[in-house]
């Protein structure tokens, strides 16, 4: 890369970064996109795409990133939209829903798994595959279900566990599409009956590849790093393709590089001209997995905020818990959860609830904080909250007194 790094030192410039990076996230304001099925549909088209993950702790992390960023936002929207195919499920960085109108950006993966330059199967069966592509042909879309249980599959099915690999390879490989889901029981049928007849289908160039990614991170970050444009894609080609358009955009002048703790990022040039956006006070809570925080290396540089998700460390680990969820309020991130869902008595249960000196002001943070839990137990089905440990320990006073009043 070639051009001057600005550096950003002064705070009101490292507050200005802060608040570009969190609109450009859909955080910073209450209705980024606008309201219920219409405010997710523009979300999709903004972020580029929305985790799937099965965790249930709490409402699954493809509800809560829509949850974050559209009032009136039901999980039942997603099923809306991949049924009225303005979404569909494929791989991003990790398993997603995509705006349809990116299905060609999908492409190159599918190709290499068909080229076995990517194996997602080491050894997949090709004669099951062909007998269960050549019978959802003729028979018609197949839930997922219909594999789940070897008791009540049909006379004349597979053994269900290499069918259901076998079923997986089809998708990956793009002869099956989920053409709709119920819950995490998703429905496949062939790729051509369920694109759209004006989707374009045409194979990128590595070029186009590139100019897409690119696009997207900087659309929905404002601020990325070289790395982290390719963030979980293996491919030096695809690299290569990308560090040259930054470059070229760069020699343009049509971007710029700012330095923040040591960390190159790339944004629009004249980003920082611009009028700094303003914060409402507000808290959000957020899923491990959204776009926000999913890149650890630059939250931390961005906004001085270590985090992991410790479900994956053995309990005698872990720090903050099983599922802690990041707390963002305003423009800062100022603590941790760590929650469970007790569906059945619709109780929110927080095991920990930590807070870091951000020298921010405790009663409006309170108020923010029991606003952001009212909504959020609601988005959950819960009625009650219980508290355990809070820290620091000064804390636990400020906190039990503001859910008393509130709840």
């Amino acid at each position: 890369m070639t051009s001057a790094v600005i550096d950003i030192t002064r705070q009101r410039d490292r507050r200005a970064v802060r608040r570009h990076a969190l609109a450009a996230l859909g955080l910073l304001h209450r209705q980024p996109f606008g309201r219920g099925l219409g405010g997710t549909a523009k979300a999709f088209g903004h972020l580029g795409y929305v985790q799937i993950d099965s965790i249930s702790v709490v409402e699954r992390a493809h509800h809560h990133v829509l949850h974050s960023r559209v009032p009136g936002f039901e999980p039942s929207m997603i099923d809306r939209l991949l049924h009225r195919r303005e979404i569909f499920e494929y791989w991003s960085h990790a398993a997603a829903f995509l705006p349809m109108s990116d299905f060609r950006y999908s492409l190159p993966y599918k190709d290499a798994i068909n080229r076995g330059q990517v194996h997602w199967n080491r050894n997949p069966d090709t004669k099951l595959m062909n007998e269960l592509l050549a019978r959802v042909r003729s028979e018609g879309p197949l839930k997922s279900r219909d594999l789940d249980n070897p008791s009540t599959r049909r006379e004349g099915w597979w053994d269900w566990k290499p069918a259901k690999k076998a079923l997986e390879q089809l998708y990956m490989r793009g002869d099956l599409m989920v053409s709709d889901r119920e819950g995490f029981q998703k429905t496949y049928d062939l790729a051509e009956r369920v694109l759209p007849a004006d989707v374009d289908c045409s194979m990128p160039s590595l070029e186009e590849q590139a100019a897409y990614l690119l696009d997207q991170q900087l659309r929905s970050h404002a601020f990325v790093t070289l790395k982290g444009v390719t963030y979980l894609r293996k491919g030096a080609p695809l690299r290569a393709a990308v560090k040259a358009l930054v470059d070229a955009r760069l020699a343009a002048g049509e971007l710029e590089q700012v330095r923040v703790d040591g960390t190159v990022f790339l944004c629009q040039a004249g980003l920082l001209q611009r009028p700094m956006p303003r914060a409402a006070q507000r808290l959000s809570i957020l899923s491990p997995f959204d776009h926000g925080v999913i890149q650890r290396e630059r939250l931390e540089a961005l906004f001085g905020f270590q985090y992991q998700l410790e479900c994956y460390l053995p309990e005698g680990r872990r720090r903050y818990g099983y599922f802690s969820l990041p707390l963002l309020y305003r423009d800062r991130f100022v603590g941790r959860m760590d929650c469970k869902v007790h569906r059945k008595a619709r109780r929110l249960e927080i095991r920990t609830l930590h807070f870091e000196p951000q020298g921010v002001d405790d009663e409006a943070l309170m108020a923010a904080f029991c606003e952001a839990l009212e909504a959020f137990m609601a988005f959950q089905g819960c009625d009650t909250v219980s508290v355990g440990r809070v820290e620091p320990v000064e804390a636990a006073q400020r906190v039990a007194s503001a859910l008393r009043q509130r709840f």
